[in-house]
């Protein structure tokens, strides 16, 4: 039997399958996802930034593909990285450079779309190194103080592994894109667009806040961040590229352990595939710009400033990090289960994992089929739980809660399981609700008083589609 008939064929299925939920053809966001898109923000003072185009893939002809990202002076940095044991070169370059700078001294961040310089070998750090240099150079060109610790900007890389950059077409719009840089909401926004992959829409948000510390009084600080994502997502890291920028004092001692704190709360409980990939990359840099006086001292571990930071850090970071699941590539739906009750934090952490990468329960969903027997099986198989008793089937409640912004959040509650034994669930009522958009999955565990939140999507024919043809 000849092969090229079959494939043929098959190939033709897949290209006459609608796309329902998956980024246009043209590039257009879709008008249910126009919702997500800031059309204002207030952002960091001393940063500015770009998106420019450069055709990493040839099919592209007009996108930006190519992020700056730029602190007018020298900010404090600090980065989680992917736990993939194939790390793609701009994460082992980035992590150098961190570390031969302590984490000082960082003015940019340069990121490109389309390839992600991944198992290219010793070429890919050659590559991801002259990005780097590059970008460093840009400040260098305008009289600006160069210190003897090397490149001091960040690369990221994003979109299909095994496949090497076209370098040379990135180093030449490189000093293009630094010249775009600009610190309007246009330009945040374009520079969000230009990281995505098979996003269907760019991830941007913006907020202000306030320390408490007399040092900061009469202060008002900016945070900013941009994420991409849509599939292979699932810690750890959530499989994405990530910037937080902030105008507060922050000292490099500091901000590391807040950002770690923040992508386990928020990062690390995401999850669309249960892949994690080989780029997974998120940075925040502080370069203190709005601090009341240059000897206004920065925020340090063990003090109320860093609590509150802290605070800030994990909302914000939350927020941000639930938009890559609402764009999950073929979702219908945005779900959140907490699981509440446990005997540790981790505990309910690695339930609320099970249950939202099992393809059982998030095909359920896409089914709008209520069948909590799916969420059981996975709490009941969790591995690496505290103790054996955990778990106790007899003392498990399970329910469905609408969510705020729902339509049915006004009929409340429906119970499913009661101190492990079935509720009479009406069908129609459950219906309704899983046509929402959002769901809340409650999980009791009633064996202590720890818990943890977790977001998912579920799983659609369009996933597949979407995956099965990625390369082409």
């Amino acid at each position: 039997m000849r092969k090229q008939p079959l494939f043929s064929s098959l190939k033709q299925i897949s290209s006459q399958q609608t796309r329902a939920y998956s980024a246009p053809l043209d590039s257009s966001i879709p008008a249910a996802k126009q919702k997500f898109i800031p059309s204002t923000g207030t952002y960091p003072k001393g940063f500015r930034v770009s998106g420019t185009h450069v055709g990493v893939k040839p099919s592209n002809t007009r996108n930006a593909d190519l992020a700056f990202i730029a602190s007018d002076t020298p900010a404090f940095g600090a980065v989680v990285f992917t736990t993939n044991k194939f790390q793609a070169a701009p994460v082992q370059v980035s992590r150098q450079i961190l570390e031969r700078r302590g984490g000082a001294g960082i003015r940019s961040i340069i990121i490109n779309s389309g390839c992600a310089n991944a198992v290219t070998g010793q070429g890919g750090l050659e590559d991801a190194r002259a990005m780097s240099d590059a970008a460093t150079a840009c400040f260098q060109q305008q009289n600006q103080p160069e210190d003897a610790n090397g490149s001091n900007s960040l690369v990221m890389s994003t979109g299909v592994i095994g496949q090497r950059l076209p370098i040379k077409k990135i180093l030449s719009k490189i000093p293009t894109a630094y010249s775009n840089l600009d610190n309007s909401h246009t330009a945040w926004l374009g520079t969000a667009k230009a990281i995505c992959t098979t996003d269907t829409f760019p991830k941007l948000l913006s907020t202000t806040f306030t320390l408490p510390g007399t040092a900061h009084r009469g202060a008002t600080y900016a945070l900013a961040g941009m994420t991409k994502g849509a599939g292979m997502i699932h810690p750890n890291m959530a499989t994405l590229l990530g910037v937080l920028c902030t105008d507060a004092p922050i000292s490099s001692a500091a901000l590391k352990p807040l950002l770690v704190k923040a992508v386990n709360r928020s990062f690390n409980s995401i999850s669309i595939d249960g892949d994690t990939s080989t780029n997974d990359t998120l940075a925040i840099l502080a370069n203190g710009a709005a601090a009341p006086s240059p000897d206004t001292p920065p925020v340090a571990r063990g003090t109320e400033d860093y609590n509150a930071m802290q605070k800030v850090l994990i909302d914000f970071s939350s927020k941000l990090s639930q938009l890559v699941v609402r764009d999950g590539e073929g979702a219908t739906k945005f779900v959140e289960v907490r699981v509440r009750n446990a005997t540790t934090y981790k505990d309910a952490h690695l339930i609320a994992s099970t249950i939202a990468r099992s393809p059982l329960v998030k095909t359920a969903l896409y089914g709008r089929d209520a069948n909590w027997g799916r969420i059981l099986c996975a709490i009941g198989y969790t591995q690496g739980l505290s103790s054996p008793d955990a778990v106790v089937p007899q003392r498990t409640d399970v329910s469905f809660i609408p969510a705020k912004n729902s339509a049915t959040k006004d009929e409340g509650v429906l119970k499913l399981l009661a101190n492990g034994e079935p509720e009479m669930v009406d069908e129609e009522r459950a219906a309704r609700l899983l046509q929402d958009e959002d769901l809340i999955i409650d999980v009791s565990l009633r064996t202590g008083k720890e818990e943890a939140s977790y977001w998912f999507c579920d799983f659609s024919h369009e996933y597949v589609t979407i995956n099965g043809d990625y390369r082409t």
